[in-house]
C-alpha cells in the first residue's frame, strides 16, 4: 500500500455539508463516481477501476477488487482527482443526500483502518485502500444485507464519510450499544458489530423500531447518524403518493369535462 498524499480540507455548511479539498500540484484525491460538486482550474479528473492504493495491481486483481464494489451498490469506477496545474486548486465534493460530512485521519485510527457502511465512503486522499468486508455473523445476513456487506478504508492520510442528518460520536470503553441498523455510519475496526433480533414478537411488530438492532460491543469510536437515506424515503413516499394521486384525479377531471 502507498503513502497517502496530505491533502487541506474545509468542510462548508450547517445541515447540509459539503468538503472543500486543497490540492497541491500532483497531489490527487479519490472519490465516489458523481460526487464532485465543483473544480478549479488544473484539476483533472479520469475514471479508473480500483483506488490506485496498489500500482503495482495486476488486471485480474483491479477487475476482482473494482467488480466488488458492486457489492456494495457503488459503480464500479472511481475517480481520481489531481492538480496537475502548478498552483494549489480546490475540489469540492457532496453526498447525494443532505447530511454531514466526517473527516477521519486513518493514520490516528487502530490499525489505520476504519469500517463504514455500504454507502458512507465520500472521497479520501490518494493511497487509501477501499474494500469491502463481510459481517459474517448469521444474524447480520439475515437483514437482507443491511450490515452485512460494509467497506473498509485502510491507509495513514485523511478520508471523508458521510452521514445523514445529525452525526453522533460515541467512544465505548469496553461497552455495548444496541442501534438501529440503518444509523450505523462508521466504527474503528476493533469494536464487534453483529445484528440481532430487537426483543420479543410483539416488540418487533407493533414497537416501531424494527425487528433487528445493530450491537456494537467493545473499546473504540463508532459514528452514528439521526437520518439514514432509508428513514428519509419512508417519511418522503406517502408525500409522493398522495401528490401522484392528486395529479392524477385533476388530470381524471380534466379529461372528463
Amino acid at each position: 500500500m502507498t503513502s497517502s498524499h496530505e491533502i487541506d480540507y474545509h468542510i462548508r455548511g450547517e445541515s447540509i455539508q459539503i468538503v472543500e479539498i486543497e490540492l497541491d500540484p500532483n497531489e490527487t484525491v479519490i472519490a465516489e463516481a458523481g460526487a464532485m460538486l465543483f473544480m478549479e482550474d488544473g484539476i483533472t479528473f479520469e475514471a479508473k477501476m480500483g483506488d490506485g492504493a496498489n500500482p503495482g495491481q495486476g488486471l485480474f486483481d483491479k477487475l476482482l477488487s473494482a467488480g466488488s464494489r458492486i457489492l456494495t451498490g457503488e459503480s464500479l469506477f472511481m475517480t481520481h482527482f489531481t492538480n496537475r496545474g502548478n498552483r494549489k486548486a480546490k475540489v469540492g465534493f457532496s453526498a447525494p443526500y443532505p447530511g454531514t460530512v466526517i473527516p477521519v485521519d486513518l493514520a490516528q485510527s487502530p490499525g489505520h483502518e476504519l469500517i463504514v457502511q455500504k454507502d458512507g465512503f465520500l472521497c479520501a486522499a490518494y493511497g487509501t485502500k477501499v474494500s469491502i468486508t463481510f459481517n459474517r455473523k448469521l444474524g447480520s445476513g439475515l437483514v437482507g444485507g443491511e450490515g452485512f456487506i460494509l467497506q473498509k478504508l485502510q491507509g495513514n492520510g485523511k478520508a471523508f464519510v458521510h452521514a445523514g442528518g445529525t452525526v453522533i460520536e460515541r467512544t465505548l470503553n469496553d461497552e455495548t450499544l444496541r442501534v438501529d441498523t440503518g444509523c450505523v455510519v462508521a466504527f474503528e475496526s476493533q469494536i464487534d458489530f453483529d445484528v440481532q433480533t430487537s426483543g420479543s414478537l410483539r416488540s418487533m411488530i407493533f414497537g416501531g423500531e424494527g425487528i433487528f438492532l445493530a450491537t456494537l460491543r467493545g473499546t473504540g469510536k463508532v459514528w452514528l447518524q439521526s437520518m439514514p437515506i432509508r428513514k428519509l424515503v419512508q417519511a418522503l413516499a406517502p408525500y409522493g403518493r398522495n401528490s401522484a394521486k392528486e395529479s392524477s384525479s385533476l388530470l381524471g377531471g380534466f379529461f372528463e369535462e
